[in-house]
C-alpha cells in the first residue's frame, strides 16, 4: 500500500513569491506604503496640508520607480495599493493649500 507523503509548507507573509530576495523592491513597497498611509491621514486636516502633500508626492515618486523595477506581482499589487493612497493624500492636500 502506497502512503501518502505529507508536505509541511509555512505559510507566512512574503511578496517574494519568486523564492528570491528582493530587498531593494520591498523596501520601495514599505516606504511607498507608509507614505501613503501618512499622506491620507493628514490629507483630511487643513493646517497639515504641507505634510500631505509632500509625503504624497514623495509616496509617488517612490511607489512609481518601484513599479518600474518590481519583479513580482505581489510587489505592484501592494505598490498599487500606495500609490492610490499617495495619490489621493497627495491632491487632497494640494486642494487644502498645496505644497507651500
Amino acid at each position: 500500500m502506497a502512503q501518502h507523503a505529507e508536505r509541511t509548507q509555512r505559510h507566512h507573509f512574503t511578496f517574494n513569491t519568486d523564492g528570491r530576495p528582493h530587498p531593494l523592491e520591498n523596501t520601495l513597497v514599505a516606504v511607498t506604503a507608509v507614505l501613503g498611509i501618512i499622506s491620507v491621514a493628514t490629507a483630511g486636516f487643513y493646517s497639515l496640508h504641507l505634510l500631505a502633500s509632500w509625503t504624497g508626492l514623495v509616496g509617488i515618486l517612490t511607489g512609481g520607480l518601484g513599479q518600474f523595477i518590481s519583479v513580482t506581482t505581489a510587489e505592484r499589487f501592494a505598490l498599487v495599493i500606495g500609490l492610490g493612497l499617495a495619490g489621493l493624500g497627495f491632491y487632497l492636500g494640494v486642494a487644502h493649500g498645496g505644497l507651500w
